[in-house]
């Protein structure tokens, strides 16, 4: 499976969607990159004349590419039509601000994958390779109308 195959299977779209590229993906690690734009809607009010991404956007970001993308990737021998993600869990540390107009790129490793249930060990630097959240994430995948 491809990059660009991997994120066409997501089930996300704009504004919400924060991947752009899928740099590397094997079957226990994954890295990519995304550009918050500068306009993006959550920047009008967090903060006011000082915006800074939200860290449930960071988190967002981090769980589309360290969890989803890697989980469609490992489930790639299925139909992923009626593909759904739950997210069961987060636990994710923020050590920097990550500011608009800013990329980021988001690295994952398995920690384990039973059940269709994914945890992954996973970072998002800045383009100074500075550590901005760290963390693991965790999410249930399941597949409506399997084959």
């Amino acid at each position: 499976m491809s990059p660009k195959e991997i994120i066409a299977a997501l089930p996300y779209s704009k504004p919400f969607l924060f991947v752009d590229n899928i740099v590397e993906v094997s079957d226990q690690a994954i890295c990519g990159d995304y550009t918050f734009p500068e306009d993006s809607f959550f920047y009008k009010g967090h903060f006011k004349n000082h915006p800074v991404t939200p860290g449930v956007i960071l988190t967002e970001c981090m769980a589309q590419i360290g969890l989803v993308s890697l989980g469609i990737f490992k489930l790639r021998d299925k139909e992923l039509n009626n593909l759904q993600v739950a997210f069961t869990n987060a636990e994710v540390q923020f050590l920097k601000p990550v500011l608009p107009s800013e990329k980021v790129t988001v690295t994952a490793e398995e920690t384990y994958f039973r059940f269709q249930k994914l945890k992954c060990k996973v970072s998002l630097r800045n383009e100074n390779n500075e550590i901005c959240a760290t963390g693991n994430l965790s999410g249930m995948f399941s597949i409506i109308n399997e084959k």
